[in-house]
């Protein structure tokens, strides 16, 4: 076997894992420290070839469960701090994936920066935050992180004490203290409005100031001013899909708050400007705009007579203040003593800080120009409007049947739209969508669902009439899988003024269907081209200039496994484009994606250049799920490096000449089917045609231990059914992670690669083709950071021997078939040694990572052998979190 090269952590690791020790030894004691560090002893000699398994299983069997539990908090702290310090040190930064080299890119292939500017003219790129319960961490701990994140940027900058005058190290110490003495598990389950605080404690702390920063970052790349292209995006509140919880309250709930902390920002913004801007017309000649803006502040204070600029924004912070007001509910946090009427929309606020901006510029040959808090507040009024995140609304198609149905119903139009066939449902919807004439009557006695489903078309409305019509504009119809699943939409909007009949036909929000499983991507061209051949669609869609189209990778993936999926994304990506191109509109596709590589997950940076050519168009949106959030967004500095790689890897998609040529593309393709059959059969046949394989999986992972961890409001399953297809995405492949497996992520890729004769195509695939080079890089991850020793153990939890060896063993065999493939293929002699980062990474964590396995297996044993401890139960949701920790992108 190759020697593997030694490991060398980086400074950060080194010294906030000796202030842990420290931690550990004050508050734990001295033997709960020496018992921890003779289990991390033992483990790391074992994996440096040191040490054997029976050591690491003595140790571990002397922890009484008191200190078991303890002992888990410990390794899941070293590895939340270790993944703090590797995005400290760049780990996360990505070659190339920033502005400012792209643009030397692309100038290299003669593309200046005017074509790049015109681009973004009409480009959209959208992170999309989704409460997927993934992020097993509670609040409280990420933001003990957070502050620690900042500790350290004073420690870099050579201070020795805070602003506050607190001694820097000691403040680090401090805050791991405290993150020893937080409870890590939630008492009770989440519910909505918590993951809605989550989420707007990322917009509010991250978003707001971060995105003003990258574009006047992105200004000064360009040598212009770049129009606001980059926005967030939210599901939260939003997200109706097998959630119960969401509702109409909850949505509005969502919908408030983030204008809450938008109009906050924006107050507290010029509030600042105004202790700041004390120019005299003694000393300086004034604008005539800013004049008659102070003039119309009702600002008389003497003190302030000869000051305009402060009396203009006296007038616009009273305006927000109203605005707040009428928007929220809530008062300032500064209440003044001037009144002023609510802004309209966000142009009117804009346009009054611009008048500003302009006055600043007119004199002293621009020196007061502001490129800084004045323009930065004006680009956020840009990007976040008094929205803060667009929200999506998002809901199963079967429920729309059933609603529509209802309605149909009740009126008198039609008794049982169910029975119709496709066609006939097309021409009812039509013929309704046609007709001005209402369908639900205030008088009519509907279903619960009905009216639940109407409630949140009516706070949509409500929504737009008070935020403006980029706070909600896509409905996405899970499971799409026909025409009539998006007519069924614009008829429920039609209800509340949202989809207009007339010549032609106008629609406030887009139906967006969303195309899931394997067989939904090969329709879903046809489905869309069909959509777009209805005049009353095409003429909507040609005034909106795009339509959207979104495609599921974790559907996808538990349906076909991942190569089929990965492949049938992105065949499904470039069959629309025919379609898009025929109807002469712009495509705009949202990926779907999750953490785990099963789900999507892996660098967005190079999933974005993989996307096959002339289907980015400027546009895309992207989920971001679970612990990804916090991972990418979590601090400032990593926001901004995230999202710039978005933008950047954006920019190349769109712009790049296509890298492969015909030949090439004709080849590359036709050894991609043949791939993808033979991982579909060899997966399907595994997971869907095995025998047994349900319970084997449920036995084998803690899926069921899983649903007790407080990490969701959402049911782990669709339907009260233990089938493997009626079970979330999400959990199936948390489950395989924290067992090792990985299975979703590489299970029917060795076979594939085994039985491909042509080995040297294979290899001038990965050299030369990204989309193959992205999908192995993703595939090798997940290789790594599985193991099939430790996956043995759970295998172990299995009742019937025989089943177990069975099954196991083929999953095994597949493990080893495919990581040879992988390096046949690339012509690697081990995993990751062309990644020498990412392995360091990985390997740092296995030995903190293998004793929480193992804790884990013994203790399901006990809890599934009926013995009733709390901290049994307690010391599992532990290890779940402190592995997906380790992990990072497992869920």
């Amino acid at each position: 076997m190759t020697s593997l090269p030694p490991i060398a952590n980086n400074a950060d690791i080194r010294f906030l894992g000796t202030q842990l020790g420290d931690v550990i030894r004050r508050f734990g004691g001295d033997a709960l420290f020496e018992a921890t560090e003779a289990i991390r002893r033992a483990s790391v000699d074992r994996h440096r070839g040191l040490g054997d398994d029976a050591a690491v299983d003595l140790q571990l069997e002397r922890l009484a469960l008191d200190e078991t539990l303890d002992f888990v908090r410990g390794f899941m702290l070293f590895s939340m701090l270790a993944n703090l310090a590797e995005d400290r040190q760049g780990i996360a930064r990505e070659q190339g994936a920033d502005i400012a080299h792209v643009l030397a890119t692309l100038a290299e292939k003669g593309i200046d920066r005017d074509q790049a500017m015109a681009l973004l003219q009409q480009a959209l790129v959208v992170p999309v935050l989704t409460a997927h319960p993934t992020e097993v961490r509670r609040k409280s701990m990420i933001d003990h992180r957070n502050r620690i994140a900042e500790l350290l940027a004073m420690r870099d900058a050579g201070r020795d004490v805070t602003p506050d005058g607190d001694d820097v190290e000691a403040a680090i110490g401090r805050q791991i203290a405290l993150l020893w003495q937080t409870r890590v598990l939630r008492r009770e389950r989440l519910y909505v409005t918590d993951e809605v605080e989550t989420a707007l404690s990322y917009l509010r702390d991250v978003f707001l100031p971060v995105l003003p920063a990258l574009y006047q970052h992105w200004d000064k790349a360009f040598g212009a001013r770049v129009p606001a292209f980059l926005r967030p995006g939210s599901w939260i509140g939003g997200d109706r899909d097998g959630n119960p919880f969401v509702t109409a309250e909850s949505l509005t709930h969502a919908l408030a708050q983030a204008a809450d902390a938008v109009l906050t920002h924006y107050s507290e913004g010029v509030h600042a400007l105004g202790a700041e801007l004390s120019i005299s017309t003694e000393h300086a000649e004034v604008d005539g705009a800013v004049l008659a803006l102070a003039e119309a502040s009702g600002d008389d204070a003497l003190s302030r007579a000869d000051e305009p600029y402060r009396r203009a924004l006296s007038g616009i912070y009273a305006r927000l203040a109203a605005t707040h007001q009428a928007l929220t509910g809530k008062t300032s946090s500064r209440p003044g003593r001037l009144t002023g009427e609510p802004y309209p929309d966000p142009k009117a606020l804009r346009t009054d800080l611009v008048a500003i901006a302009r006055g600043l510029a007119a004199r002293g040959g621009g020196a007061l120009a502001s490129g800084g808090a004045l323009g930065r507040l004006i680009r956020a009024v840009e990007t976040f409007g008094f929205h803060l995140a667009t929200l999506d609304l998002r809901q199963n198609s079967a429920v729309h049947e059933r609603v529509v149905a209802e309605l149909l119903k009740v009126a008198g139009v039609e008794a049982d739209y169910l029975a119709l066939d496709e066609g006939a449902r097309v021409a009812l919807l039509r013929r309704e969508l046609a007709n001005a004439r209402p369908l639900v009557s205030h008088y009519a006695d509907y279903s619960d669902e009905t009216r639940s489903e109407l409630a949140i078309v009516q706070a949509a409305a409500d929504a737009h009439a008070a935020y403006g019509p980029k706070c909600i504009t896509n409905y996405i119809v899970s499971m799409g899988k026909s025409v009539s699943d998006l007519l069924e939409i614009n008829l429920l909007l039609k209800e509340f003024g949202l989809y207009r009949p007339g010549q032609p036909a106008t629609a406030a929000i887009m139906a967006v269907p969303l195309f899931e499983t394997i067989e939904d991507l090969e329709a879903g061209p046809d489905i869309m081209r069909a959509y777009f051949g209805l005049p009353e669609i095409a003429a909507i869609v040609r005034a909106r200039g795009h339509q959207e189209v979104m495609i599921g990778y974790s559907d996808s993936n538990k349906d076909g496994g991942y190569l089929t999926s990965t492949w049938s994304l992105s065949k499904a990506s470039r069959a629309f484009r025919p379609v898009f191109e025929e109807a002469g509109v712009r495509m705009q596709l949202f990926h779907g994606r999750g953490g785990a590589v099963g789900r999507g997950g892996g660098s967005a940076f190079a999933a974005i250049r993989a996307q096959p050519h002339g289907t980015v168009q400027g546009r895309i949106r992207i989920t971001e799920q679970g612990e990804v959030i916090a991972g990418k967004y979590g601090t400032r500095d990593s926001a901004m490096t995230n999202l710039e790689a978005m933008a950047s890897a954006t920019l190349l998609a769109s712009l790049e000449p296509e890298q492969l040529s015909s030949a090439q593309n004709d080849r590359f393709t036709a050894a991609m089917e043949q791939l993808s059959a033979t991982a579909f059969r060899t997966y399907r046949d595994l997971v869907y045609g095995t025998e047994g394989f349900r319970t084997f999986f449920r036995q084998m992972t803690p899926i069921a231990e899983i649903a007790g961890l407080k990490i969701g409001s959402r049911p782990a399953s669709r339907k009260k059914s233990d089938a493997i297809e009626d079970l979330r995405a999400i959990p199936w492949v948390f489950s395989w992670a924290q067992a090792r497996v990985m299975l979703p992520g590489w299970f029917g890729v060795g076979t594939a690669i085994a039985q491909f004769e042509d080995k040297a195509l294979l290899a001038d695939m990965a050299k030369n083709w990204p989309f193959f080079a992205a999908t192995l890089a993703n595939m090798e991850m997940v290789l790594a950071k599985s193991d099939i020793g430790i996956a043995r153990r759970y295998a172990g939890l299995v009742e019937d021997q025989g089943m177990r060896e069975v099954i196991f063993g083929r999953i095994q065999d597949g493990w080893h078939r495919t990581r040879d493939g992988l390096l046949t293929v690339t012509g690697q002699t081990r995993l990751l040694s062309d990644n020498p980062t990412l392995e360091a990474s990985i390997r740092l964590r296995l030995p903190y990572i293998e004793p929480l396995n193992l804790l884990q297996i013994e203790l399901m044993k006990r809890h599934r052998a009926g013995e009733d401890d709390p901290r049994i139960g307690e010391g599992i949701l532990l290890s779940i979190n402190a592995i997906a920790t380790a992990l990072r992108n497992s869920g």
